[in-house]
């Protein structure tokens, strides 16, 4: 199954200006919407609240961590219908605000002065958020779906083939000019497909998902480590803390560092219908035991 519900990890409203208020708090008081952490098992975050039965779902916190982004979706008489909104913390607990913007899902450049949507951007003003602009050539003309940003200012992004096979792509600052885009070598860029990219800000590793005869099924979520000659070495499954037979996709790290976030195709319980998109986390702490010796 190629970019199916792993794509659908990319669908996260907009953080635009002219949001409107929708209710009161919802959520208790406290960091990660007032969530008790999940530790070792990856757990599904915040059901009912975020992750929903009746669609799919996926977020993403702010840099400062105060605000996290919700995008939904379900079909309807075969067409995709998409709802966005946005927790605000507050003193009292987490307010739920609706967003009239839907758009891709926004990246968060470290800095938090820039807002990444493939391959156009929205830059912080005074005000707010600028108009949306184009990265320009050569970006323009590549099918991106997600791009992430280090504090350096390398891009890591992946590519849409045109017959849905994917690659990921790196474009990195060098003395204060961006380099041309170049591929990943063939650590990362095996199997049948790979997206949705995350690099680490200080780029000590990158994660993705993408579907290998050697996964658990389907989709699953890999890692690379960086060398210490600046390489990336072989890629890693994240084993079975986080992959299982169904589709898991689009990974994150909390802005903090401390939970790793990613999506899973998870059948409704009553077992009628098709599978959804639900938002996990998991302690991000098990990473640091996948990284070889060197």
């Amino acid at each position: 199954m190629q970019y199916s519900g792993a794509t659908l990890v990319l669908l996260v409203a907009s953080a635009t200006p002219g949001a409107y208020a929708k209710g009161e708090s919802l959520l208790p008081a406290g960091p990660y919407l007032g969530q008790t952490p999940p530790g070792m098992t990856a757990q599904v975050f915040a059901p009912g609240a975020v992750s929903t039965p009746d669609g799919g779902d996926a977020g993403r916190f702010s840099p400062d961590m105060n605000t996290f982004y919700v995008q939904r979706w379900r079909s309807n008489d075969g067409k995709t219908e998409r709802s966005a909104l946005k927790f605000e913390r507050t003193d009292t607990g987490w307010r739920e605000v609706a967003t009239p913007e839907v758009t891709r899902m926004p990246f968060f450049a470290p800095d938090g002065k820039t807002l990444h949507y493939g391959n156009r951007h929205k830059v912080r003003t005074r005000d707010g958020w600028s108009e949306m602009k184009n990265l320009g050539a050569p970006y323009d003309d590549i099918r991106i779906m997600s791009l992430s940003v280090s504090l350096r200012g390398t891009y890591v992004f992946d590519e849409v083939g045109t017959n849905g096979n994917g690659i990921l792509r790196y474009s990195e600052v060098v003395d204060g000019k961006r380099e041309a885009p170049r591929p990943f070598g063939p650590e990362i860029n095996t199997g049948i497909w790979n997206a949705h990219p995350f690099i680490a800000p200080d780029e000590s590793y990158i994660m993705w998902d993408g579907e290998r005869e050697s996964g658990f099924g389907s989709s699953d979520l890999y890692i690379s480590f960086r060398q210490p000659d600046g390489s990336w070495g072989e890629a890693i499954n994240l084993g079975d803390r986080v992959n299982t037979d169904a589709e898991e996709g689009g990974p994150q790290i909390t802005p903090d560092g401390k939970y790793l976030f990613f999506n899973r195709m998870v059948a409704p319980a009553s077992g009628n219908g098709e599978a959804q998109s639900d938002l996990f986390w998991i302690d991000a702490g098990f990473i640091d035991g996948l990284k070889p010796e060197n």
